[in-house]
């Protein structure tokens, strides 16, 4: 028997139809953003009741301040430094609130620098017990479309790394700048740890690529998922992510994000 070739139509028909493997790929790198989104939340739980612990320890010992010396003057610092430690309580959960829900992500105008300042009170107390300083050099540059959450997961994760390259006593820069020749801000993260060897540079952004052997004494890293998830994150906001690194002096990660015709009205003159 003669098996009939399908027509050109039938063809065409078959070649348009979707192909059910993308579907179960779309549907894993859904489920892996999602992995590494709760991974960074866990991350920061350690860190998160650590800071929670002291400021709990700050408005008790105001209050019973407050409780114990009936004059004003000391009545109103006890009630300022508790109104103080609260406010802070509150924007740390905020925070953390704000990175275990899963959100569509829409772009909007963002200022870099205040989602860096945000990032860094998460990681205040650790870097003050690894003893990492962390230099900023925040120039005043336009706003770029970004979802603000995402950008702080990608923060946490490179911040994250470069503590965990230089293990204790370095330092960290974090500069923000406009270029004029790209018209784009350009956010660069810079750590004086060990580096990473040149072989491995182009397998770093790789799902579940990893050099650690697992979380470390703070209960961080490991996973293999944090760099992906930075490109991925820097892949939906149109820009571009860029890594240089020796082994010994340490890893510098370089990410450019377009100004939006709108903001680039409000750019700073070069």
């Amino acid at each position: 028997m003669t098996i009939p070739k399908p027509s050109a139509s039938a063809l065409r028909a078959s070649s348009s139809s979707p192909d059910p493997r993308d579907a179960w790929i779309e549907e894993l790198q859904s489920r892996m953003v999602q992995l590494e989104r709760l991974a960074a939340v866990g991350e920061l739980t350690s860190t998160t009741t650590h800071e929670f612990n002291n400021l709990l320890m700050t408005v008790m010992n105001y209050a019973k301040m407050g409780l114990r010396n009936k004059d004003d003057a000391s009545r109103e610092k006890a009630f300022s430094r508790i109104l103080e430690a609260a406010n802070r309580g509150a924007k740390i959960t905020s925070m953390v609130l704000g990175l275990s829900r899963s959100r569509p992500g829409e772009l909007e105008p963002t200022k870099l620098a205040r989602v860096i300042e945000d990032t860094l009170v998460l990681l205040e107390r650790e870097m003050q017990k690894y003893r990492i300083l962390v230099d900023k050099q925040i120039d005043d540059v336009p706003l770029v479309m970004a979802a603000a959450d995402q950008i702080q997961r990608l923060l946490l994760n490179l911040l994250t790394n470069a503590r965990q390259a230089i293990g204790e006593n370095g330092m960290i820069k974090i500069k923000l700048a406009f270029e004029a020749s790209s018209n784009s801000v350009v956010l660069t993260v810079r750590d004086s740890g060990c580096g990473i060897a040149q072989e491995l540079l182009t397998k770093i952004f790789d799902p579940f690529f990893t050099t650690k052997s697992g979380p470390d004494s703070s209960g961080k890293g490991g996973t293999g998922l944090g760099l992906s998830a930075c490109k991925e994150i820097v892949e939906k906001h149109h820009g571009r992510i860029r890594v240089e690194s020796a082994v010994g002096k340490g890893t510098a990660f370089c990410i450019r994000f377009p100004v939006t015709t709108e903001a680039a009205e409000e750019k700073p003159a070069a």
